[in-house]
């Protein structure tokens, strides 16, 4: 059992080295899977409801006459909703709520307003924000099925003020999940389509007689809709190509070590190319968790995962102090961050890389999966170096602002053609010139 988990330390030799092979992880674009989701992004772009539906049909395992008989009603999902014990769907609501208020401050703080203002010369410059018309949401089936991606997903489009979701999610077999369903109502979706698939993906897209072309698709799914997003980006815009889920947790050694243990498990339950770290400068605390790994994994109805996941990607990173810890964390620049220490807020200062930051013992990060409010799509991979999670922003464009007055056109006129004569495109240069007294 002492080889279930990765020990490094941070004063080996080749510390470094090893940390990088560890973090390496290469979302490797598989040429079958890739050359599949080609072929039917291609047939639903050229024969639109028929490639849909033959697809589904093929895929899912159903004999659907119509792609308008996979569309549910919103009575369906409101059914869904009342089936609902009253704890799960307080739940389901109570979640709801947290994730809505957190993005409406969001959205204020966004400056979801715009600006502009006036030069001396009575020039007015500024921004107008605008919500994108209208939006499609991939939710996962089958055997993956997460509400909580519903609400985290719409939610955000909906503050933002898009005026149509559209959600699509595969049902296998014709199985449909009645907590997906009854968050798609408490979310505001406005349409459902049971497909999935690079089909759901290039419907979507490029639109069909039933299934109307949006503006954006967000939303986690398997190795085929990862490709067929990548294939459509630029027709539409993407949230974002995300790759297995992290966990880094930074601690001093005073949280007991069965919690960290569990939070360790929480992220390599979901895949075995899951990754889970631990970085503490306490050579005894990490034997401990490393003694709540062995005494906690056998009672995991998803062990196997788990063992997978640590055994190859996961860690326990000894290191000589927490200044050190931030330092690689930092490189790391992890999807969840917890930061499971004393005063966890002066570690978090010096974090400039991470998705979602989880400060202190008691912020699980599965609280933030599920219920805290901010948004649980987060950068993977490193990417949370350059990228943000999900947001309101995500569901917005920004227009540029140019009200030029008489006055300022006399100035910038001149600049203009001067630039435009160097650069040999007289035409711009005249159109400035004509406005000149």
């Amino acid at each position: 059992m002492a080889s279930l988990i990765t020990r490094l330390d941070t004063t080996d030799i080749d510390f470094s080295r090893k940390l990088t092979s560890l973090l390496a992880f290469e979302a490797s674009e598989d040429e079958a899977i890739d050359r599949a989701a080609a072929q039917i992004l291609a047939s639903v772009k050229a024969n639109g409801d028929t490639a849909v539906l033959e697809a589904t049909n093929r895929f899912d395992r159903l004999n659907a006459s119509s792609v308008a008989a996979l569309e549910l009603s919103q009575d369906e999902m409101q059914a869904a909703l009342a089936s609902l014990n009253p704890e799960r769907r307080s739940a389901l609501e109570t979640a709801a709520a947290r994730v809505r208020a957190y993005h409406e401050v969001q959205k204020t703080e966004c400056g979801s307003a715009g600006f502009s203002y006036t030069e001396a010369d009575g020039t007015v410059l500024g921004q107008k924000v605008t919500p994108l018309d209208r939006v499609g949401i991939y939710v996962p089936g089958g055997k993956a099925a997460y509400p909580s991606s519903v609400l985290m997903n719409a939610i955000p489009a909906k503050v933002a003020g898009v005026k149509e979701i559209i959600m699509v999610v595969p049902t296998p077999d014709g199985v449909k999940n009645p907590l997906v369903l009854a968050a798609a109502a408490i979310a505001g979706v406005d349409r459902v389509f049971t497909i999935g698939g690079a089909q759901a993906v290039g419907a979507l897209a490029y639109g069909t007689a039933t299934v109307p072309a949006v503006d954006k698709i967000v939303g986690p799914g398997n190795a085929y809709v990862a490709a067929a997003k990548r294939r459509v980006f630029g027709v539409v815009g993407i949230d974002m190509i995300a790759g297995p889920s992290e966990i880094l947790v930074l601690c001093d050694g005073t949280t007991d070590p069965d919690w960290v243990a569990m939070d360790l498990f929480s992220q390599a339950e979901h895949d075995e190319l899951a990754q889970s770290i631990l970085l503490c400068p306490d050579e005894a605390y990490i034997e401990a968790v490393q003694a709540s790994i062995i005494k906690l994994l056998p009672d995991m109805p998803r062990h196997e995962v788990i063992r997978t996941s640590l055994a190859n990607r996961g860690a326990l990173i000894k290191v000589r102090d927490m200044e050190e810890a931030c330092d690689i964390a930092n490189n790391i620049a992890a999807e969840h961050l917890e930061i499971s220490a004393e005063n966890p807020q002066q570690w978090a200062d010096r974090i400039r890389h991470a998705g979602a930051m989880f400060l202190g013992r008691y912020s699980s990060e599965s609280l933030g999966d599920y219920c805290a409010g901010p948004n649980h799509v987060l950068p993977t991979s490193r990417t949370a170096r350059f990228s943000s999670p999900l947001g309101v922003y995500d569901f917005q464009k920004r227009s540029s602002m140019i009200h030029v007055s008489e006055q300022g056109a006399q100035t910038l006129g001149k600049v203009a053609a001067e630039l435009a004569y160097g650069e040999g495109l007289q035409a711009h240069a005249r159109s400035a010139e004509l406005r000149l007294k």
